[in-house]
């Protein structure tokens, strides 16, 4: 049987790698080769969805080009936090927890203090300021955020939400939208007399484009399901064919018909398959093909309920 392997990225739709990025700042960019590789694949989804998200609100590409490079470098204040800290196996501690979020004031001046990722400082400084003023480090309001913010602000929830981390729990994608429109309603925490404390924690308007977004993946990711399904598929049937071949030949009690059968099926086997390893092969398909139809059936769920999900 050949080596059955699956390529597909869940966040591999993207537009991202459609733009070519001022090479100037590529040495900028491969700091976050020295983040955990959590946060470092963190920033790369979280720019990929940014990404998605500009082309689903229509926005001009440079200005998608300048979001997703915002968002590339959103996390880039985490250099600075000790790694007990942001690679701790456990719930932080309330203390902890304001050492991390000092995590977008040191981007801030990272992206300051050097001219050329100074434009792309809203993303680090920005992406934790919510809409009704309940946000860190400045607690601003919708109209004093930037839009860039916004939208990765978005991105950075949901992939923070449906991937783990080691003190979370992986939650479903249904489960994590549910979460995010939920911030997008008022919130008893937000201060008053703002004009802005019934705005929710996030901008809706972005959250409906973001459902959309998860769909598109949704399906992707269900058109290579299928396609590998249908391998697997073709592999049993061969498996199957083999199976009923090995079976004559335990029926056969002459030598020269033993030898028939034995050739016959070592036409079918791939390279690494043989009678020895056969029976263990030939289950590991079935598990594969069950275990991919199952994840089919659940992804069919999945768009369902996002697509009746109210924002």
């Amino acid at each position: 049987m050949k080596e059955l392997k699956e390529t597909f990225n869940f966040y591999d739709q993207t537009y991202i790698k459609s733009y070519n990025l001022d090479k100037s700042i590529q040495y900028q960019l491969n700091l976050l080769d020295s983040l955990d590789v959590y946060t470092r694949k963190h920033c790369e989804n979280v720019a990929t969805i940014t990404c998605n998200l500009c082309k689903k609100l229509h926005l001009p590409r440079g200005f998608t080009e300048y979001c997703a490079i915002c968002a590339y470098l959103h996390d880039v204040g985490k250099l600075f936090i000790p790694s007990s800290i942001l690679q701790k196996p456990s719930q932080l501690t309330d203390e902890e927890y304001e050492t991390m979020k000092t995590h977008t004031t040191l981007g801030y001046k990272l992206c300051i203090k050097d001219a050329k990722l100074r434009p792309y400082y809203a993303g680090a400084y920005y992406h934790h300021e919510c809409l009704d003023g309940t946000g860190y480090p400045q607690g601003l309001v919708k109209k004093d955020i930037p839009f860039e913010a916004q939208i990765i602000k978005v991105a950075d929830e949901y992939d923070a939400l449906v991937n783990k981390r080691q003190y979370k729990s992986h939650i479903g994608i249904s489960d994590a939208l549910k979460m995010i429109i939920d911030d997008t309603k008022p919130s008893s925490n937000a201060p008053k007399n703002t004009g802005f404390s019934k705005a929710g924690k996030i901008n809706k308007k972005i959250v409906k484009k973001l459902l959309k977004v998860v769909i598109d993946d949704i399906e992707y990711e269900l058109s290579c399901i299928i396609e590998y399904v249908k391998i697997l598929k073709k592999d049993i049937e061969r498996f199957e064919k083999i199976n009923s071949l090995i079976r004559k030949k335990d029926s056969c009690k002459k030598e020269n018909q033993i030898n028939y059968y034995n050739e016959y099926i070592n036409m079918y086997f791939h390279q690494g398959e043989n009678l020895d390893n056969f029976d263990q092969l030939y289950k590991e398909l079935i598990d594969a093909y069950e275990l991919k139809k199952s994840n089919m059936i659940d992804l069919h769920k999945e768009i369902k309920i996002i697509k009746r999900l109210k924002v």
